[in-house]
C-alpha cells in the first residue's frame, strides 16, 4: 500500500494554510504530521484522507501498484479525530452496525466483539452514546475506525480525551498497524512522536 503527496497545497479564500507538501509513504511508516495550534494539522489529515480536495496538487493511493478510485480508497481507510460526531440516541453497538451496513461490511461481529474488550467498553456496548464520557466517546471512535480492518489510518490527537489505560491501548494499536500498514498521527506530543519514521511540519 502507498499514499503519494505531489506538492499539495490547502488555501481557504485568500488565506494559505500550507502549500508544496510533497510525500511517498509505504506499509510499515508512521508520519507525524506537527506544527503549531492553528497550523494546518487537521486540515493536512483531512486533505490526505481524501475528505477534501487540496487546493493544488494531488494525493493518490496505490495497492499493488495499481492506483484506487477515491470510493475504492475509502475501503482502505480509518480515521480519529476529536471532531468526528457519533449518533448521540443510538448505543454504541447500533452506531457501528448502522455504519458496518454502509461500509457492506460482512461478519464482523467477532471483530467488534474483539475490539469493544481491548478498548474496555465490553459491558457499555448497549449503552446510549449520549451516556458516554468524553474519554469512552473517544474510545468508540477508535473501535469505528478499525472495525473493517484499514490500511491506513490518521489519527487527530492520537492522547485527545483519554486516561493513561486508553493511552496505552493507543500505543499498542499503533504498534501492531505499523507492521503491515501505514499511520498517520497528527500531534505535538513527544510521546506519540516516538512511533514515527519522520515528520511533517505544516507550518514549515
Amino acid at each position: 500500500m502507498q499514499l503519494i503527496a505531489e506538492n499539495i497545497g490547502k488555501s481557504f479564500g485568500n488565506y494559505l494554510i500550507f502549500k508544496q507538501i510533497n510525500m511517498e509513504v509505504s506499509s510499515g511508516q508512521c508520519i507525524g504530521i506537527i506544527g503549531p495550534n492553528g497550523s494546518g494539522k487537521t486540515t493536512l489529515i483531512r486533505v490526505l484522507s481524501k475528505l477534501i480536495s487540496p487546493s493544488t496538487g494531488r494525493v493518490s493511493y496505490k495497492a499493488n501498484g495499481k492506483e484506487l478510485s477515491r470510493e475504492e480508497g475509502f475501503r482502505y481507510i480509518g480515521l480519529i479525530g476529536p471532531y468526528l460526531e457519533l449518533y448521540q440516541d443510538l448505543t454504541a453497538l447500533e452506531n457501528l452496525q448502522f455504519f458496518a451496513k454502509i461500509r457492506g461490511l460482512k461478519n464482523y461481529q467477532k471483530k467488534l466483539e474483539d475490539l469493544f474488550e481491548q478498548f474496555g467498553l465490553q459491558n457499555r456496548q448497549d449503552d446510549l452514546v449520549k451516556t458516554y464520557s468524553s474519554g469512552m466517546k473517544q474510545r468508540l471512535k477508535y473501535i469505528f475506525a478499525l472495525m473493517h480492518d484499514p490500511y491506513i489510518l490518521f489519527i487527530d490527537e492520537p492522547r485527545s480525551n483519554l486516561d493513561e489505560e486508553g493511552i496505552d491501548t493507543v500505543y499498542h494499536v499503533i504498534k501492531e498497524r505499523k507492521k503491515d500498514g501505514i499511520i498517520f498521527l497528527a500531534t505535538n506530543e513527544a510521546d506519540d512522536l516516538q512511533f514515527t519514521d519522520w515528520t511533517v511540519n505544516v507550518n514549515g
